[in-house]
């Protein structure tokens, strides 16, 4: 009476459909860490990098590291 109860367990096709489930499952967790990633570091990152370089004198830059003696084969002005 108990065999009537209780139905069968599913044995054929159960890999195949718990597999689907977790490919769909493992994409979307990948796409989500990529879009958070993208929007909170790459992106940031590159305003910052645009923001930089926006003001930046590199001559500004190479004159003030050679009068602080930064470099070895350049004198500093008036030697």
């Amino acid at each position: 009476m108990s065999q009537a109860l209780l139905s069968k367990p599913q044995m054929r096709g159960l890999l195949a459909k718990r597999l689907r489930i977790h490919i769909f499952g493992a994409l979307a967790f990948s796409l989500s860490i990529v879009a958070l990633y993208k929007f909170g570091v790459a992106e940031p990152r590159k305003r910052a990098y645009a923001d930089f370089y926006k003001n930046y004198d590199a001559v500004k830059t190479f004159e003030s590291m050679r009068e602080a003696g930064v470099f070895q084969g350049v004198r500093p002005k008036g030697e």
